[in-house]
């Protein structure tokens, strides 16, 4: 067993992410485990880029309104409590409404995460669904 030390905060990168998006590390396992996690903090309106996870990515909505939207035009809306999953390879994006600030968990494992181009404010957009 280990207590592992807390990382320092971190901005995240601008070729990940449009908008102010903050990133707390909770854990990068060492093989043979493949568990990544980290709480990310993002301002209103910020969002990832298209991206995929070889393995999936789960999303744990802590604060704010999430939105996480898919290639076929498809935006969830997620509010505190709910969790997205995000299958195999499926290209998505994620980030907080315009009007508030939104934080998640975010789990996946592994590193083969494949990052594309920025979010259009069009697909970012797109009528929400709820539930």
């Amino acid at each position: 067993m280990e207590l592992i030390a807390k990382r320092p905060t971190a901005a995240g990168p601008a070729d990940w992410f449009t908008g102010a998006v903050y990133i707390d590390q909770l854990v990068a396992a060492e093989a043979p485990a493949r568990l990544r996690a980290g709480l990310v903090r993002f301002t209103p309106g910020a969002r990832t880029h298209w991206h995929l996870h070889s393995l999936g990515q789960t999303l744990h909505i802590v604060a704010g309104i999430a939105l996480v939207g898919t290639r076929d035009g498809t935006v969830i809306e997620a509010h505190p409590g709910d969790t997205v999953w995000t299958p195999p390879n499926e290209e998505h994006w994620h980030g907080a409404a315009d009007d508030q600030f939104m934080a998640h968990l975010a789990m996946w494992e592994g590193d083969d995460v494949t990052w594309n181009e920025a979010v259009t404010d069009d697909a970012y957009g797109r009528p929400r669904t709820t539930r």
